[in-house]
């Protein structure tokens, strides 16, 4: 009776969404499941960040619309922090935008610069979002494989001078969701002036910036000479500091990229909880060492998983940042993820969700206690015995 419209049947299925139907369905079943499957952390919001929030939603003066770009006091807290960390110099008044969580950022930002018919240049595998933003904009995307050979970064030279001219945006993910691949300044460099050359705004997704192993921090992106010329950082709270469910963040860079986006969500929404922004401020200039800690808990399960998974004979590459361990299983990845579902009750993403070049691998999300990440290794090697 109702019909969708053409750009919603061009959607493809929300992965993470099947994922979590199949948990549920289950543990209603009375499995215990082990899941290494959405990327949602599972330790609490440091207590001084929810402290911070419980006195700002006592204010009245929070309770109403937020509108605008955002708090003056929590831009200017973003544009401190990057100075003070990245050596990035932002202004907070037209520079930077709060959003409801980056996703909705990347997901609205095609809306403000692509035409129907246009092309976005988007990694695969990859975050889905980048596709999907695009479609719902009306746009095409164009996908750069992320290859092993490669560093999982894309090859520009095989993107074609007819694609390259007629690409809006290319959007690019270090630390990377799914591969945990990180970028080197070299690598930036030549995007930036791949980009700059045929135009092509880059929206460079940092949500994993702050997960990063053996104080090995990855390159900020706009600390790159001309970055800002053609780019713009969408951030968030979420990884961070463990706030996947408070839906905080921002956009930062191109003063022109920046202003059109806000004026976009102007038009589609009220604006960012303004306790949440308060809290935000302590998230980023409060101390950081429940950041610190947080990292050495992933890093000390991303080595037991390491290690388990070697000692069952698998070929394993050491992930330096996010909480993602991307695996090579020398099978079909969707097979393969089916089986440890069925005969392990054990969760992962495949890589073939994320796009073509995802076949053959899996995804491991650390963000599940050290215990349950022991008990997964042991369903699994009594798995692969058999």
């Amino acid at each position: 009776m109702f019909d969708t419209s053409e750009r919603m049947k061009k959607l493809p299925p929300y992965l993470f969404a099947e994922i979590d139907r199949k948990k549920k369905e289950l543990i209603a079943q009375g499995h215990q499941v082990i899941s290494f499957g959405v990327g949602d952390p599972d330790l609490p919001t440091p207590e001084r960040i929810v402290e911070a929030m419980r006195r700002a939603v006592q204010d009245p003066s929070v309770h109403r619309y937020p509108f605008g770009k955002g708090r003056a006091d929590f831009r200017k807290a973003i544009a401190e922090y990057y100075k003070k960390y990245s050596d990035v110099e932002l202004d907070y008044e037209n520079e930077i935008c709060v959003l409801i969580g980056s996703k909705e950022g990347i997901a609205h930002f095609p809306f403000v610069f692509v035409n129907p018919g246009d092309l976005t240049l988007v990694p695969e595998p990859g975050y889905p979002v980048y596709q999907i933003g695009t479609i719902l904009a009306g746009g095409m995307p164009h996908f750069m494989p992320l290859r092993e050979e490669n560093n999982f970064l894309p090859d520009l030279g095989k993107i074609p001078d007819s694609v390259a001219e007629k690409a809006k945006i290319m959007y690019l993910n270090y630390p990377n969701n799914p591969t945990a691949a990180t970028a080197d300044i070299d690598f930036l460099k030549e995007t930036i002036s791949f980009c700059k050359k045929h135009n092509i705004i880059i929206l460079y997704d940092a949500a994993y910036h702050e997960i990063y192993f053996e104080n090995k921090r990855p390159v900020s992106f706009l600390s790159i000479p001309g970055a800002k010329d053609i780019g713009i950082e969408i951030h968030s709270l979420s990884k961070t500091y463990n706030m996947t469910g408070w839906r905080i963040g921002w956009a930062c860079g191109n003063e022109r990229l920046v202003s059109a986006l806000s004026t976009l969500k102007e038009n589609i929404d009220s604006g960012t909880f303004e306790a949440i922004q308060i809290a935000g401020i302590e998230c980023l200039l409060g101390p950081q060492d429940d950041v610190k800690k947080m990292r050495n808990i992933y890093q000390k399960r991303r080595d037991i998983l390491v290690e388990g998974l070697r000692k069952i004979g698998f070929n394993v590459k050491i992930p330096m940042a996010t909480f993602y361990l991307w695996l090579a299983v020398n099978s079909d990845s969707l097979s393969f993820a089916e089986k440890l579902l069925s005969e392990a009750k054990i969760i992962v993403t495949p890589g073939i969700g994320f796009g073509p070049s995802g076949q053959g691998y899996v995804r491991f999300a650390l963000t599940i206690d050290e215990e349950k990440i022991k008990e997964a290794i042991m369903r699994m090697r009594e798995l692969f015995r058999r």
